[in-house]
């Protein structure tokens, strides 16, 4: 999770929602992704699909078997999607996303038996640590706007 946490702060860097995400395979990192969705204008350059994307091409495959994905963020539906047609068999997240959440708070695909996939969920892991980046992010994102919109 420290891996990912340090991806986080790469996309705070960018002035990006701090999200960040590694995906392991035997015991090594195989890929790497923050989100970009302001700096690249894509909807969907989330860190997850960030991470899968790159995790498939290092594997020439597009099933993620036998790989766990840790993200600091609950991921989204969207996400989650992707992580199940991988078939990623873990995900491991750091904070609950009660507003978008699809592994547990909103919404819970990783056990929806419709599925083809299940997934094993593992969380809340350094939970204060993640919440707090993103806390501080939107903090800091207030405080500036309610700077620029005075005369």
């Amino acid at each position: 999770m420290q891996k990912a946490i340090a991806e986080a702060g790469k996309a705070q860097s960018k002035d990006e929602v701090p999200i960040g995400c590694v995906i392991v395979r035997d015991g090594k990192v195989i890929a790497r992704g923050h989100n970009l969705r302001e700096s690249a204008q894509d909807p969907s350059a989330h860190a997850e699909l960030i991470a899968i994307r790159k995790a498939a091409r290092k594997l020439g495959s597009w099933r993620l078997l036998e790989t766990t994905l840790y993200v600091t963020l609950e991921p989204c539906l969207m996400c989650m999607g992707a992580i199940i047609l991988a078939r990623i068999p873990t995900v491991v997240f750091g904070c609950f996303d009660p507003k978008g959440g699809a592994a547990g708070s909103l919404y819970d695909l990783s056990t929806d038996s419709r599925l083809n996939h299940s997934v094993q969920i593992v969380s809340p892991i350094l939970e204060n640590e993640c919440s707090t980046l993103l806390s501080s992010f939107f903090s800091g994102l207030r405080q500036r706007k309610k700077a620029l919109a005075k005369p």
